[in-house]
């Protein structure tokens, strides 16, 4: 099947000013997204996540690199404008992202201004949108502060549904929200995935949902990709040190379930502006030798599109209970539960 998304060697800098330091954000990024796929990025905060989403976008400029989008091209302004309302974007924080002076209606109308349609059909497509996600036509009169956080971000999902994107970019779409509402959106996305076919690239560090709701997933430390494969795959047999180290620090909310083992990731994250020469996890790795101290280890395929950039994976595929305690888990608390136990992911 052919790339919907297209991401080659992406590279962000950020210069400081008053020095002549940069933040090197994204180091060499490359991934893709087929249609109807969702790519969970995970990584810590600071790990480069939202500015790779941004980049995708056109909302920062990226460095070096190359994104391709179904089959074009988006390196430059006006790339980007050719592909405007093709690809959107969820914010994390959903009362901050509507404008308090418009009503919600005209909150999901606005992206279709600039589209060249008339006000009935735009009218016809808000109604449409608001019944794909959920919203009462009652409530499409409301201000956005007269609405719960959850409704909040269906209004942030319709106003990016609305142009009918063929992909999403979601920033944190959860982390804002109650256990409850963050079930609901979920399986609203999922849903409305099912129905359009539309990808999603879904950014978190929350594990759980990840694994829920990805088909894919690539793990980021550093502003590069570490791990990346099928997600029930590299949840349940992870072959990077940083990638275990994650599913080590889950908390799972049950006292008969803890880690036999774990990788625990000492030290301090190095500095973006001065990385480390070699592996940029050595210094905090269990595992690292002298080798990992100088050379960047390439990207290796596991086979079935597992790739992992680590000259030690073949030991940590033996330290893999704390991938199996977080299947269990998530196997026990769907079966008491029902469904997956999205709810629970903190």
């Amino acid at each position: 099947m052919t790339n919907l998304l297209e991401v080659n060697g992406l590279r962000k800098r950020f210069p400081i000013a008053g020095s002549r330091s940069v933040v090197q954000a994204i180091n060499g990024v490359s991934l893709n997204i087929q249609p109807g796929e969702t790519l969970g990025l995970v990584g810590e905060s600071g790990s480069g996540k939202t500015t790779v989403g941004r980049c995708i976008l056109g909302l920062i400029e990226k460095s070096d690199g190359s994104i391709q989008f179904d089959g074009r091209d988006t390196g430059s302004r006006q790339a980007q404008r050719n592909v405007s309302g093709e690809m959107q974007l969820v914010f994390q924080e959903p009362g901050e992202s509507l404008d308090p002076r418009y009503r919600v209606g005209q909150a999901i109308e606005e992206p279709l201004l600039a589209q060249p349609m008339g006000a009935g059909e735009r009218r016809t497509r808000v109604l449409e949108v608001a019944a794909l996600t959920g919203l009462p036509r009652e409530l499409l009169e409301l201000y956005p502060t007269e609405l719960s956080a959850g409704q909040q971000q269906r209004v942030g999902i319709a106003r990016a549904m609305v142009t009918r994107p063929k992909l999403v970019v979601l920033d944190e779409p959860t982390s804002a929200l109650d256990p409850t509402a963050r079930a609901e959106i979920i399986e609203l996305l999922m849903g409305i995935q099912k129905e359009l076919g539309t990808s999603y690239l879904f950014i978190s560090h929350d594990l759980s949902t990840v694994r829920f709701i990805s088909h894919r997933v690539a793990i980021m430390y550093l502003g590069m990709i570490v791990e990346q494969g099928d997600a029930a795959k590299v949840f349940a047999e992870p072959r990077h040190p940083y990638s275990a180290g994650l599913l080590s620090a889950v908390l799972l909310p049950h006292p008969d379930f803890s880690f036999d083992t774990s990788v625990n990731l000492s030290g301090e994250i190095p500095s973006p502006i001065n990385l480390p020469e070699g592996c940029f996890l050595a210094k905090r790795c269990p595992f690292a030798v002298d080798r990992c101290r100088k050379e960047m280890p390439p990207p290796e395929d596991l086979g079935g599109g597992h790739i992992v950039h680590c000259f030690r994976h073949q030991e940590v595929a033996h330290l893999d209970r704390a991938a199996d305690t977080f299947a269990e888990f998530q196997h026990e608390a769907e079966r008491v539960l029902g469904k997956p136990p999205v709810a629970l992911s903190m």
